[in-house]
């Protein structure tokens, strides 16, 4: 018997042979397990059971106004009775406390600048207590408090960690004692500064050497003239009060009651001229209760009888 051998032709070749394709078979996507179908049921339940409530609520706007207005009523309630004050009070106290028992409580407050207000009555104004944190200290206020006394200029007010409190001011000088009925009825006086300020209306015999001054408008014009003044020694021993006329010029009132009336301008010049009656004609021996300086020609005088006199400048010995 013999052996036949068959070749056979690979199967792409058969297909296009043939002039026909296999269709490819798509896998269909694998089912899902039970577990998978278990674990979203639950997951989906528990949502559904937690917002349905609020879905409930919102389906029914009577329900849900009042909800709120239920707890409008709490929190008001709360903050009527003092029990939010008090937990956020409690709450506040022990941070202060770990924050002191840490090293950031006051424990030190340094003044400087002050000679006239006492230390306490910064300390008062200051409203720090010692060992409060430093942290809480409103440093601000606390600088307001202390401009507003009497004799305070400026207040600088800085803490220096981890304890200190530094704090500086700049004291107000008296200048002069203003005497005026608009102070407080009685005529003062009050201490004012050269600028013109009032300091304070308290204590001032303390200030009885201060030049006097007296009339509406005096203590913010006086400066130059007091200065003016104390530049002749001759008329700074004798002038007792300083007296302002109608808010435009000054009268002079010597300590024995001699009234100098000065120009509205020019009584720089009239000052050199008073100097000369007082030493050169000891003018202030006479019987002569006022001397009128605003004429540039004449010296008008007016003695204790009542007579007026007038002397040609330059005649007056």
């Amino acid at each position: 018997m013999r052996s036949l051998k068959i070749d056979r032709k690979p199967r792409a070749d058969l297909r296009k042979a043939t002039g026909r394709a296999t269709p490819r078979r798509e896998r269909a996507p694998a089912p899902r397990g039970k577990r998978e179908e278990k674990e979203s049921g639950w997951a989906t339940r528990l949502l559904a059971a937690m917002f349905a409530p609020l879905a409930r609520t919102i389906t029914k706007p009577m329900l849900l106004v009042t909800l709120f207005t239920l707890l409008f009523a709490l929190v008001a309630g709360l903050l009527a009775s003092g029990t939010v004050g008090r937990g956020v009070n409690a709450v506040r106290g022990a941070g202060d406390s770990v924050v002191t028992h840490s090293g950031f409580g006051i424990s030190e407050i340094h003044l400087a600048g002050n000679g006239r207000v006492p230390p306490a009555t910064i300390l008062a104004a200051l409203g720090l207590q010692p060992g409060q944190s430093i942290f809480d200290a409103d440093l601000s206020a606390a600088r307001s408090r202390i401009l507003a006394l009497d004799w305070i200029a400026s207040a600088d007010v800085v803490r220096r960690y981890p304890d200190a409190i530094f704090v500086t001011v700049v004291e107000k000088r008296p200048f002069a004692l203003w005497y005026s009925p608009s102070l407080n009825g009685s005529g003062g006086p009050a201490v004012v500064e050269r600028a013109g300020g009032i300091i304070t209306t308290r204590d001032t015999e303390k200030f009885s050497r201060l030049p006097k001054l007296a009339g509406p408008g005096a203590p913010a014009a006086a400066a130059e003239l007091v200065e003016g003044v104390m530049a002749h020694r001759a008329l700074l021993a004798r002038v007792a009060l300083y007296q302002r006329q109608s808010e435009r010029r000054w009268n002079l009132i010597l300590n024995d009651g001699v009234v100098v009336k000065l120009p509205e301008t020019g009584w720089q010049v009239q000052l050199d001229a008073l100097e000369h009656l007082v030493i050169d004609t000891g003018i202030l021996e006479r019987n002569i209760t006022e001397i009128d300086l605003r004429s540039p020609t004449h010296f008008f005088f007016v003695l204790k009888s009542g007579e007026k006199k007038d002397v040609p400048r330059g005649k007056e010995t």
